[in-house]
């Protein structure tokens, strides 16, 4: 993106100078610049010898930051070298996502292109030894290219070597599964997964895909596997095993025994490779520069590393001298072993460095004057307030000097804006010229525009801190939002692994497994045992409290799975006996009454006359552009939902619901931006708490700096002539938005002219307040956010009579949280504790009783003494309480203490450690919902669940711990807690009472029966069956051989029940064909059933069966002239074959031909009479 100014500074005569000392002394000192001018003058002059560059910082968050302004410089590719502020001794595995991180820079370094160019950037800790040798981890990588021959038996037994786990659905990294002959594999080293296609031995096709939807997406010529982690490789490379021994704890040594290997291999790399372990620097190619980043701080910071260190270091060889008389009976060469010490003071780092060097400072010393490889760059920021364009526009003119000395008239200048158009329309304004390039790397109209003097714009709206600045040696100067609207990063810097797709899997809710309850649509509840298969045909089989049922598989849309609340298991009904039907009657009457009042609602909400806002204005336009995320599709679809609704002359009243983090604000943000801009009227945006409210206020300020917008915050930390102040500027007008708690509901407030209520949790206020907002709701637009989920399918049901937009889409970034349940330890505590902080993060730790936290504090603090920590209980009174919470927000501590008080509405993404102690006291709901305050930026999050040691957990807590640990997936940590969540959302949405309906039948028949009400009352036309049984005498299932996998193939039945239309038979058709490879006929006939009853039932036929051995006979409830109307649409020559009878229609002769071209006729004959339904297709 900055390309033009690399190209401008490497076409300098002093970078050639530069250049010139560098290749000669192997080094250069680069002094007096900050960190965007630092990266530019150090790319321009690597890429222009063609050169690599590593880029070493002195911590993870300076990384991130110079990562983030690295991948602006034009480098074909750039990675990020995550690294571990940890000892190389811990007894525990660093964090897995920086392992993956490590092997995804070393497996493109390994591979490395030569004409591609890399730049990477990491810490110090890269320079210390760490590594296994280069030759060692080739060995152990696996190149894999289209076209190859390979034994794929070979191919297993490597993965597993490898680390790789066998599962039946890729989903997550380091996971593998075969069918048939398909491999799918989600290397560690990739931002996807990847399926090989094998013919014979022969590598066919290797293609990319989506770990939510299985479905490949582009073909890739060729893949590099790496391990997933430095065990197997350390382990096999031991020159005996018992050399570990003494080092490891008992149990730890048994599982040795049985090739469990201890957590923390890492600490024996020395035993394993001796001299020859390897830090970063082995790695890189021959022509790379290495730049070093404030050289004093790297030094600093590896000085307090390299201390303790060695103290685990020494400690680990007190434990050898503890241990030699246990070690001599295991190993006779263990007194003789030396331990290898596998880290090094800073200076032997720098002295081990064999590459060209530029040390970076931003501050210039004298003492380096003389130095004729030290060079002042003279950086310096633009002197200059936000928002004053006319003094900006004279600077950059070159009218007015800087600094007494410097004029910019014989500067190149480049704006770096996120909203372009603004900024060159503002400095216009005051007669400065620019222009904005759509195209960065348009060189050539670039460097025309700067010989004319005039500013080029460039757009830029990703998450890089970037600030401007004047470079006096190169006459270069860059202008940022920051010196334009005083707009600033919000984001936090650390390390996020790239990926393109979120391996965030939507869970379906409905999945059935053995011993699940579930409701028959004429049954009941029931239990359901297994699948069986009877003649030719798969069928399930439910247990009922007076005998079995067997449903056919391809009628799955009779069975769903039962949801409810109750800890006990359901009763379970008599498939004889109207026990049942009574049930569902009752219930029916009541959603009967909802469904009218819904109606009714809407119809007079229909009736009144709102604002119609205008369409899009340029400014909405730049304001999107500049969101430095991708939208997620569902996010979209929420925008487009409430600008319809702000364009419609109806009063707005929008749900938006969505999961924290999965962006309900942005909508918001964009709706109130409109309402301002385009309406000229004023917003209130309702938060249930101070700190949300404080957090929606920051993000707006952010979000709308560069507009002249005015803002006010009104909550309890606001004093009261800063109250008075802001209510008297809403009665004036002169506060377009303000953002609040319950004090913006106060009756002495007036609004001069108030357009959009925007309700953030509004199921979080009490009764009264919820009053006072349905009063302010009645002329206006209301929008309401809700993180409380509510399921896909009620909204289907009632999307006619509530606007409703659902955003279920995680981030690309988002990953599932990691569950680690075990007895308490204080070293496992010290570890989790300390490696968040190493990474710049904030930690949860939860007690489920205040008595105690004295206990935990003395020993957190002498655990680590440097930690701070914040307390927060229910017996704080309100003020207190909300002041902690916001100084640990905004990172005044590091650890907060605290009871199940962060169990709602939390949102810090700098916390993603939270530990729970005797977490076998909390009930499994709120397990999820304290779990769920974590992972909410792209960092790899962890739940540490303790129990006490001396303490027999019973198997409820058992159950419930083992559970959550399962559910780590994003969207499946729905999946337990989910069931009561749901139904406390349609609590929320529909009133109490309609939960305990839903309890007595189940959810998917109560949204079923409420659907069907709400149709009827809105005179819409009910299909004339419920469903359409086919008897035909088929072999219509999928084989095992097939679909090999249970849980998949009672999905895979699933989704063939429930089509809709001939499009979605045809994409499962296809997801077939590629995740399973050829279908087999049986289960091609059952595509053909599914098509079958879809147009059958849409006609009105309820079942197909053979009559004698002639005919097949069409059972329907159609009366004979409405099947006269129908039968006209048959080809002439086909209407003698279907004779009507009462309640049925026989087809005559079908009965003699094979049934599977029985079916292939009706499927031909059935789409004449469908013909007009275009719904089907």
């Amino acid at each position: 993106m900055l390309n033009s100014v690399i190209r401008a500074i490497a076409s300098s005569p002093l970078t050639q100078e530069l250049s010139q000392k560098l290749s000669q002394n192997k080094r250069l000192n680069l002094q007096g610049a900050s960190r965007l001018p630092k990266g530019l003058v150090t790319s321009a002059l690597a890429q222009q010898e063609n050169d690599n560059l590593l880029v070493v910082c002195s911590t993870l968050e300076e990384a991130a930051r110079w990562m983030a302004n690295i991948e602006l410089m034009g480098w074909k590719q750039t990675f990020f070298y995550p690294t571990s502020e940890a000892s190389p001794y811990e007894a525990f595995d660093p964090e897995s996502e920086m392992v993956w991180g490590q092997l995804q820079t070393l497996s493109s370094l390994i591979n490395q292109d030569t004409t591609q160019k890399i730049a990477i950037v990491t810490t110090e800790k890269a320079l210390q030894p760490h590594l296994p040798p280069v030759k060692v981890l080739k060995e152990y990588c696996l190149y894999l290219f289209k076209g190859m021959t390979l034994d794929s038996q070979e191919i297993e037994l490597t993965l597993t070597k490898m680390g790789y786990e066998r599962v039946n659905l890729v989903e997550v990294e380091g996971q593998w599964s075969k069918r048939g002959d398909l491999i799918d594999i989600f290397p560690v080293s990739a931002e996807l997964p990847v399926r090989l296609e094998f013919f014979g031995d022969e590598l066919e096709k290797i293609r990319e895909f989506d770990p939510v939807s299985q479905r490949s997406l582009d073909a890739i010529e060729s893949l590099s596997l790496t391990p997933t982690t430095w065990q197997s490789l350390i382990s096999h490379n031991l020159p005996s095993i018992e050399i570990i021994k003494p080092y490891l704890s008992t149990s730890e040594q048994e599982n040795l025994e049985n090739n469990i290997y201890p957590e923390g291999m890492t600490r024996f790399l020395g035993f394993a490779f001796g001299d020859q372990v390897c830090s970063l620097l082995d790695y890189l190619p021959p022509n790379t520069i290495v730049a070093i980043d404030e050289v004093e701080q790297c030094q600093a910071h590896s000085h307090i590393w390299f201390e303790q260190a060695e103290e685990k270091y020494q400690l680990i060889k007190e434990l050898k001298k503890t241990n030699v008389g246990q070690a001599r009976s295991l190993s006779p060469t263990f007194e003789n072993q030396k331990e290898i010490k596998i880290h090094r003071e800073f200076r032997e780092c720098l002295e081990s460095i064999n590459y060209p060097q530029i040390f970076l400072s931003e501050i210039y010393t004298d003492t380096d004057k003389d130095n004729k490889n030290s060079l002042n760059l003279s950086s310096r920021p633009l002197p200059i307030s936000p928002h004053q364009f006319a003094k900006l526009a004279e600077i950059l003119r070159g009218k007015k000097e800087i600094y007494n000395t410097i004029n910019l008239s014989q500067y190149n200048s480049w704006l770096v804006s996120a909203q372009p158009s603004r900024t060159v329309a503002l400095l216009q304004e005051h007669d400065s010229p620019a222009q904005f390039i759509p195209n960065p790397l348009d060189f050539g109209m670039i460097e025309k525009l700067q010989r004319q003097g005039i500013s080029t714009a460039l757009k830029y709206s990703g998450q890089a801190e970037l600030e401007g600045f004047i470079l006096p040696t190169f006459r270069v100067a860059v202008v940022t939002d920051r010196e334009f609207f005083g707009q600033h990063n919000l984001a936090t810097p650390t390390y996020i692994r790239k990926r393109r797709k979120a391996a965030s899997k939507q869970v379906d809710l409905d999945k059935l497994r053995p011993k699940d309850f579930i409701v028959h649509k004429y049954h009941g509840i029931g239990q359901f045992l297994e699948l069986e298969i009877y003649e030719g045909r798969e069928y399930l089989v439910i247990k009922y409290a007076d005998g079995l049922l067997r449903v056919p598989a391809d009628s799955l849309e009779l069975v769903s799975r039962y949801r409810h609340t109750e800890t006990k298991p359901p009763k379970l009904n008599k498939m004889s006996g109207k026990e049942w039907q009574n049930v569902k009657n009752k219930v029916k009457k009541s959603i009967k009454k909802l469904a009218v009042d819904l109606v009714k609602l809407y119809a007079t909400r229909n009736e009144l006359k709102g604002y119609a806002y205008p369409p899009d204005s340029p400014w909405q336009t730049e304001l999107e552009d500049s969101f430095p995320y991708q939208a997620t599709p569902d996010q979209l679809k929420a925008i487009i939902d409430v600008k319809r609704d702000l364009e419609s002359d109806r009063p707005m009243d929008r749900l938006v619901c969505g999961d924290v983090g999965f962006g309900k604000t942005e909508v918001a943000i964009r709706s109130i931006f409109k309402v301002v801009t385009s309406g000229n009227k004023q917003v209130v945006f309702l938060a249930p708490t101070t700190i949300l409210s404080q957090q929606h206020y920051h993000t707006l300020v952010e979000r709308f700096a560069p507009y002249p917008i005015n803002i006010g915050l009104l909550n309890r930390f606001r004093t009261a002539s800063e109250r008075k102040e802001i209510i008297q500027k809403l009665a004036t007008g002169e506060l377009d938005v303000v953002v609040g708690t319950q004090l913006l509901l106060s009756n002495k407030i007036k609004y001069k002219d108030l357009g959009l209520l925007v309700v953030d949790e509004e199921q979080r206020f009490g009764v009264n307040q919820k009053e006072k907002i349905k009063a302010l709701k009645t002329s206006i637009d209301v929008l309401t956010l809700s993180a409380t989920p509510i399921p896909r399918t009620l909204y289907m049901s009632i999307s006619g009579v509530r606007e409703m937009s659902l955003i279920t889409t995680p981030p690309p970034s988002r990953r599932p949280i990691k569950t680690h349940i075990m007895p308490f330890n204080q070293e496992v505590i010290r570890t989790a504790i300390r490696n968040e902080l190493d990474r710049g993060g904030q930690i949860f730790y939860v007690v489920p009783r205040i008595e105690g936290m004295e206990k935990i504090i003395t020993m957190l603090e002498q655990m680590i003494p440097s930690l701070r920590i914040a307390i927060a209980h229910g017996q704080l009174d309100e003020g207190q309480l909300e002041s902690t919470m916001l100084g640990f927000s905004n990172g005044e501590a590091d650890l907060l203490l605290c009871t199940t008080i962060v169990e709602s509405g939390l949102d810090i993404p700098r916390v993603n450690t939270i530990i729970i102690e005797s977490a076998h006291k909390f009930g499994l709901s709120q397990l999820y919902q304290l779990r769920g305050r974590v992972g909410r930026s792209g960092i790899q999050a962890h739940a540490w669940l303790l129990y006490p040691n001396d303490e027999i957990l019973s198997d409820i807590a058992k159950k419930r711990l083992r559970a959550l640990q399962e559910f780590s997936q994003l969207g499946s940590g729905y999946h337990l807690a989910m069931r009561d969540m749901e139904i406390r959302g349609v609590g929320n949405l529909l009133g109490a009472e309609q939960s305990g309906q839903m309890e007595a039948i189940g959810f998917e028949m109560y949204t079923e029966m409420l659907k069907e009400a709400i149709n009827e009352i809105q005179g819409q036309e009910i299909p004339q069956v419920e469903d359409t049984q086919i008897d035909l005498k088929l072999t219509a299932l999928i084989p095992n051989r097939y679909i090999a996998d249970m849980e998949q193939k009672m999905d895979a039945y699933r989704a063939v029940a429930t089509v809709t239309s001939q499009r979605e038979i045809k994409q499962i058709e296809s997801d077939w064909q590629d995740r399973y490879g050829e279908i087999p006929e049986s289960a091609r006939e059952l595509l053909l059933v599914a098509e079958l009853k879809l147009k059958a039932k849409s006609i009105g036929f309820s079942r197909i069966k053979p009559e004698g051995k002639q005919n097949i006979i069409i059972e329907t409830p159609m009366q004979e002239p409405a099947w006269l109307l129908l039968a006209e649409k048959l080809p002439p020559h086909l209407r003698n074959r279907f004779v009507y009878g009462k309640n049925k229609v026989i087809v005559r002769g079908l009965g003699t031909m094979k049934p599977s071209q029985q079916l292939e006729n009706l499927n031909n004959w059935f789409t004449y009479l469908v013909s007009e339904n275009s719904n089907l297709v």
